[in-house]
């Protein structure tokens, strides 16, 4: 895999995650914080995990040893944590603007990094989609989250010039 080609997996993860942020505005407390919704996770930890995931790898694969675990943490407030993600995002682009080609075909025990980043994109779909459908039932769906959705977008943008 490319650098290119990540990067788009990873403005994808970033625009998809975007409009289920966009779509818990107005959730009420109980909802939001609410367990064993989906597995042990309601809505509110499902999305503080998917932070937190994304985070440990982002750290792990860049020889950090911080290991960043919201979850551990009370509950973030749905502001608090797209404040986290807004955080989040400039330090993983900067941090993917490092990788190269090259890069991407190293391995930790057998595995390519680009496999492992992929996984990371793939298990944030896997979270945004339990969150969409906890959302959708309250009346906060996202939206179509689908990856063509996003390409179709961003083709609209260019011609647009937007």
């Amino acid at each position: 895999m490319r650098q290119t080609d990540l990067r788009y997996l990873f403005d994808f993860d970033r625009w998809a995650t975007r409009r289920v942020l966009d779509a818990t505005v107005g959730v009420d407390e109980g909802t939001w914080s609410t367990e064993n919704a989906i597995d042990q996770r309601g809505l509110g930890g499902i999305l503080v995990h998917a932070l937190g995931a994304h985070q440990r790898w982002r750290h792990g694969l860049s020889g950090s040893t911080e290991a960043p675990r919201p979850e551990t943490e009370p509950l973030l407030t749905v502001e608090e944590l797209r404040a986290r993600w807004e955080r989040e995002w400039p330090d993983l682009d900067t941090w993917l603007d490092g990788l190269d080609d090259a890069a991407m075909d190293a391995t930790d025990e057998g595995v390519p990094y680009w496999q492992m980043l992929a996984h990371v994109v793939n298990h944030g779909t896997q979270h945004r989609s339990e969150a969409a459908v906890l959302l959708t039932a309250v009346g906060h769906s996202p939206g179509d989250l689908d990856m063509i959705d996003f390409a179709e977008a961003r083709a609209r943008a260019t011609e647009t010039g937007g």
